[in-house]
């Protein structure tokens, strides 16, 4: 049986052919390989590089294995947060001819954090922010008929998002595809990946990086009770009298500050029009992030949209001032997005480089420049927050764009230039 390589074409193919396909992926010995930290999983996983990106290689079932990469595939066109699904290696013969096992190739999300690290680094403070970005994910994947069956701390990633976190899927290997879900499947799901997080904060709790008396069941149970909260406001049908229809706009505009845009609604009336039920038939998360990208182009996380829109509309506020007349929105953004964001980012000294995504690192000068104009009682520039931040924030901050471990891949400690942490390998809109 020929060996068979097959790419996502929509992505850049990356160069893997002369990895040893013929030896399980247990033995392989081979210079491109890389230790990454990582969470637990139930088949034999690698890291390689290609140049300045790394891809996961997992070894399954071929049958597995072609479910996985089709159901990644789909959550990526649906715009849906998961790792990118690269390709698919079949056909693999070992130096006896027997038949190895196929390979799924994905590509490493930059600047993701598994849980560990993050609890590592932030304490117990965690919990919410981190069980909050878990169900916004839930949510999503769930308005999209799917079913993920295995739902848990070591398959997901977070992102900084603007002090926030967003979550991404990592493993879809029990994961189902459907035009709906019932009640039943999401409640299964809901309450399958409760008893996960609730199991993965024991472990922690059992590894020392979470106090004794942290309560992980009190945390399992918000998971629920914010799941569902959000799942009937994005969902849930309202009966308002005809006479209040301004309460439609401000139930779209309070779905909106959540993060989510309604494509459809559905007005039903009674007999004699006294009342109308409304409901969200197509929801879209994504607003800001949207919104930014029509005005600027710069693809972010959905909580670091809304914190640069409101810079912009500062900085326009700002210009407007000056020049004694408002200025278009989008002549605005372009002027922020050359007076402000190009300048940041440019500034950045290259040893500095990696430690946050350029958008979290623009939130995060903004809040220095706020907290530096409360210090000083008037409102300081973007070049002063920009030095003070450059000089007493961001060189202490550990490089986070690829998580390296240490020597040994099973002990899950973290290499970042001049820190170490421990860890393993894993979105959040606005707090519910």
């Amino acid at each position: 049986m020929p060996l068979r390589v097959q790419f996502d074409a929509r992505l850049k193919p990356p160069d893997l052919l002369d990895l040893p396909w013929s030896v399980p992926l247990a033995r392989w010995d081979h210079p491109r390989l890389v230790r990454m930290a990582r969470g637990t999983s139930r088949h034999v996983v690698r890291f390689v590089s290609d140049g300045e990106r790394v891809y996961a290689l997992k070894e399954m079932d071929a049958a597995v294995c072609r479910r996985e990469y089709g159901l990644l595939r789909q959550l990526g066109a649906a715009g849906l947060p998961a790792v990118d699904a690269i390709g698919l290696v079949t056909g693999r013969e070992g130096p006896g001819g027997e038949l190895l096992d196929a390979v799924l190739l994905t590509r490493y999300l930059d600047y993701s954090l598994p849980y560990r690290y993050l609890f590592a680094m932030e304490g117990p403070t965690l919990g919410r922010r981190l069980v909050d970005a878990g169900v916004v994910l839930l949510v999503r994947l769930h308005l999209h008929g799917f079913y993920w069956g295995d739902c848990s701390l070591s398959n997901l990633l977070f992102r900084r998002d603007a002090g926030a976190l967003a979550a991404y899927l990592v493993d879809a290997e029990t994961a189902e595809l459907h035009d709906r879900l019932s009640d039943g499947m999401r409640e299964a799901d809901l309450e399958l990946a409760s008893t996960n997080l609730a199991g993965g904060l024991l472990d922690l709790q059992a590894g020392d990086l979470l106090p004794a008396e942290f309560e992980v069941f009190a945390l399992a149970e918000r998971f629920t009770d914010r799941y569902r909260l959000l799942w009937e406001e994005l969902t849930g049908s309202v009966e308002v009298d005809a006479a209040d229809q301004h309460l439609i706009d401000r139930r779209i505009r309070r779905l909106n500050e959540l993060g989510f845009d309604i494509a459809e609604m559905v007005i039903e009336h009674d007999a004699d029009r006294s009342w109308m039920r409304v409901s969200p038939a197509v929801v879209e998360e994504g607003h800001y992030t949207r919104e930014l990208s029509r005005l600027t182009g710069l693809d972010v996380q959905e909580n670091q949209a809304r914190r640069i829109l409101n810079d912009i509309a500062y900085h326009g506020a700002r210009v407007s001032e000056k020049q004694g007349q408002s200025l278009p929105t989008p002549l605005v953004a372009a002027r922020w997005m050359d007076e402000v964001y190009q300048p940041v980012v440019n500034r950045i000294p290259p040893e500095l480089r990696g430690r946050l995504e350029s958008a979290e690192l623009i939130h995060e000068l903004l809040e220095h420049r706020y907290y530096l104009s409360e210090d000083v009682g008037y409102g300081v520039d973007n070049e002063t927050a920009l030095k003070s931040y450059l000089e007493s924030v961001l060189p202490f901050r550990p490089y986070e764009r690829v998580l390296k471990s240490g020597e040994d891949e099973a002990d899950g400690s973290v290499r970042g230039p001049g820190r170490d942490r421990t860890c393993d390998q894993g979105i959040m809109s606005p707090p519910l």
